[in-house]
Parts: structure tokens; sequence; C-alpha cells
């Protein structure tokens, strides 16, 4: 068979550059080494029969909210959202928990006299989330909205920790941005650690984190039927070595990491380029454990059972310790733990009056040290009697995530470091972050702009420059 274009991998960027190529009437083959499509969204019964636990992905703001799969009749073919009460419950050791809610009134009530700061900082960018959203999912070029990326940017490039302690008095509103901050995987006294903080806290305003019906799998799913829907084809249980197992087309696309590319690619890219990607740095990994549970999790804060993510790791310093760690290669006894809750909205995920829980912390690239024992540590420290609800566990390590899914180098889950060096720069510097020197060859992967999460949108700029480059007559 001969093809317009090849996609290698079935990740949500694989599908995403898929469907926008078939969008315009391409023929395009998507193939995937698994056994399933989707990558990072995909879900299993891990423990027990009957409890259904999402492997990576959980929870899904950038999902609900990607400028691109908004586009995309997804819910017809199957998806659908469930949204909780709140979007993320960050427990203190006082024995409450403050709330990130829709309502910024609200969010802001629960943090007292940082309130006013916060609804200071946050209405401005939640009024215009659709635009900032556009500009800062996207590789680096001149923003559709200059002033309102110019008013973020100011305080997205600073530090988490600084800008905390700069605005906020109390350690509440303090530990609930260090929570949000945290996804970045950065230490929190690094430069653009705020801006994923900050991202996070917007979204939560527009719309509550949601998770997808019978699990993550479900976004694949529907991506996949639409694609097939468009002509398009898949092919899984295909592992490529080399582009000798490759069919024959104008154009590849790999929703890779920069390794695995430069190793299928051999020959077909210059040495000096397969050096630089040989570069790349995926930075700290994640240690991750799934429980079925014989009830909801008994958290002192009971308001804690509103919300699709819980932040366990008490105050901004705590928290900015255990980043740090995992970044210079320590263990953290005390790490902090992003926990999902997503059978509390979605029935499907266990058998009736059970539960799954699903908790991760970042860990060293590569480690081999077992975080299970600290991780229910610091669940029970907010959650008395925890442990005693655990029916079955299992704990993924980080050469498991690697073995899961290759493009998760080491166990890092968001397709690499994304500090000040390599936000836009990566998987390389090239004015095009999507193109290579062999004109035939392309990557969407989280490895490129805008980086980590299930939105799609690496594989939506991938897609548009493959058709700039190769197909202009279907732009």
């Amino acid at each position: 068979m001969s093809y317009d274009i090849v996609v290698i991998g079935s990740g949500p960027n694989g599908m995403a550059a898929a469907i926008e190529l078939a969008r315009k009437g391409l023929n395009v083959h998507v193939i995937e080494g698994a056994g399933s499509v989707g990558g990072g969204t995909r879900t299993d019964e891990l423990t027990l029969p009957g409890f259904k636990h999402d492997f990576c992905s959980a929870v899904h703001p950038m999902g609900v909210l990607s400028p691109y799969f908004k586009k995309l009749p997804l819910e017809k073919y199957g998806l659908k959202w469930l949204f909780p009460e709140v979007s993320v419950a960050h427990p203190l050791d006082n024995g409450s928990a403050v709330l990130l809610e829709k309502s910024i009134n609200k969010t802001a009530y629960g943090l007292g006299v940082d309130g006013k700061a916060y609804s200071k900082l946050i209405t401005p960018f939640v009024k215009r989330a659709d635009d900032l959203l556009e500009d800062s999912l996207s590789p680096l070029k001149v923003p559709a909205h200059p002033g309102l990326m110019f008013n973020f940017g100011l305080k997205a490039i600073r530090s988490a920790q600084s800008l905390a302690e700069s605005l906020y008095k109390n350690e509440a509103a303090k530990a609930l941005f260090a929570g949000c901050a945290g996804h970045s995987i950065l230490p929190l006294s690094k430069p653009l650690s705020a801006a994923v903080g900050l991202l996070f806290q917007i979204t939560a305003h527009v719309s509550d984190w949601p998770v997808a019906l019978g699990g993550s799998i479900g976004i694949s799913q529907a991506l996949s039927k639409y694609f097939k829907a468009l002509g398009g084809t898949i092919e899984t249980d295909s592992w490529i070595s080399s582009m000798k197992d490759l069919p024959s087309a104008r154009a590849y696309v790999f929703d890779t990491d920069p390794y695995q590319l430069s190793e299928i690619a051999g020959n077909d890219l210059p040495e000096g380029f397969k050096k630089q990607l040989k570069r790349y740095r995926f930075g700290p990994a994640a240690f991750k454990i799934d429980w079925a549970l014989d009830g909801a999790i008994p958290w002192k804060d009971s308001n804690c059972l509103k919300a699709s993510t819980v932040h366990i790791g008490g105050t901004l310093s705590e928290i900015s310790q255990s980043e740090n760690d995992a970044w210079y290669g320590k263990v953290n006894k005390k790490p902090f733990v992003l926990l999902c809750q997503q059978s509390q909205f979605d029935t499907t995920r266990a058998p009736e009056g059970k539960h799954t829980g699903y908790a991760y912390c970042h860990v060293p690239n590569g480690s081999t040290e077992d975080y299970t024992e600290y991780i229910e540590a610091q669940v029970e420290r907010f959650a008395p009697g925890f442990k005693g609800i655990i029916l079955d566990k299992k704990s993924t390590f980080p050469t498991d995530f690697q073995v899961y899914n290759p493009n998760y180098f080491g166990g890092a889950i968001t397709g690499g470091a994304a500090d000040l060096f390599q936000l836009f720069t990566r998987p390389t510097f090239r004015l095009n972050p999507y193109s290579t020197p062999n004109k035939k060859i392309f990557i969407c992967s989280a490895s490129t702009p805008p980086g980590g999460g299930v939105h799609g949108m690496c594989g939506f700029y991938a897609a548009k420059t493959v058709l700039k480059k190769i197909f202009r007559s279907h732009v």
C-alpha cells in the first residue's frame, strides 16, 4: 500500500495529526506498536476485576478546553466528559482543605485575606481564557493577542515560589498555587514554573477538571472512530524499528520521542541532527500507584471528595523541596503527590460501593526506588484510615512506564523537560520544531511545543507544517 501520510504512534498527538490531515482529504495511515491505540490514554483492570484504572493520563482540563479538540465532534463518537463539583482540593495539616472551584469568588473566599490578591491576579486571564489558550498552546510565534500574552508572560516567566511568596500572605493560597505549579515537573524555584500553575488555575475557572466516562481510553476510542469515519486506517501490533518497516508515503509523522525518531530514521537524517536529538533532556519521571478501594477515601476534610484531583504536599516549602529533589536526582520520602478520584464521578470505574484510587509523584529519571510507602503515608497524613480500605494495589515504576510506552524515556510521562531552555526549542532548535532536515520526516509528539498534556495541539501544528511543506493544495 502507498499512502499520502503515515503516522507512527497513536497517542493523542498522533491521532490529532492524523485527523487534521484526513480532514483535508488525504489518505492517512496510523501505525501503532501496541495492541490498541491511545499512548497515555488507555484504561485497564490493573488490580482486581471490575476496577478500571487509567494507566497514565486521568483528569483532563486541557482535553476539554483544547482549542483543537473543541473543534472535533468527539461526543458524536462516544466521548462523554464527567465533571466534578471542584477541580482541586489541597488538604492542609490543620484538617481543612483549600478548594479550587469554578467560581472565582468562592475560591477567593476560601483563601481568606489572600482572596483579593488571587481574584485580581486571575480574573483578567479567565475573562480571556480562550484567547490565552490559543496563544499559549502553540509553538513560538507572534501571538494573536500580544497584549494579553505580554501581561501573562510577565507573571509566567517567574518562578512559582517567588510569585506565590510575593502575592500571598497565608499558607493556603501559597500551597494551592504550588500544587498547580507542581504539574510543570520543574523545581518551583526555576523560571517558568509559574506558567503552568497559572494556566491550571485559570482552566479550573473555565471548566471543572473532568474525567472521561469509562476511563481515559474513551478519548482514544473517540479519536480513532472519528479518524476512521474520515477514511483513515489504523494498524496495531506493529513495532517499527527502521524506515524499511514503513509503507510507501509522501510524508512520515512521528508521534515518538526524539531518541526513537533518531533510531528509526537512521541514515535518513543527518548525523549532526541526530546528535541534537540525542541531547534532548527528559527530566524527572513518575512513580504511580493504582488502588482498588473498599470505599471512598476518608479525608479529614470531606470536601476533598468533591474534587477530581487532590494535591497532597502540605506547604509551598514542602512541595518545592519534593520537586527540587526529583529534578536533582534525590529521593524524597515526603513527596508531592497528585491523586485522582475518578470513581467519585464515574460509577463505571469500580463495583458498586467500591472505588478506585490513582496517585503518583515525581521522582528522578530512571529511579528504582520504591515510593509505595512514601505515597501511602502522605495520603494517610490527610486521610487517616486510608490504608485500611486498600483491597489491592499496583505500583508502576519509571521503568514500567518506559516498557508500557517507549516515549516515556526513564519514566518521564510528559515528553521531556519544559524548562526555559527547552520549552520552545523542543526537540531541537529549529524555526519549525515539527520539521526535520529530511523533507519527508516530521515529529508531532509531546517532545514538540506546546509539550505534555492531552490536548492534541502538538499533532495539530505538526499537521499544519506537513500541509504547508508538502501538500500546499490542501492547506
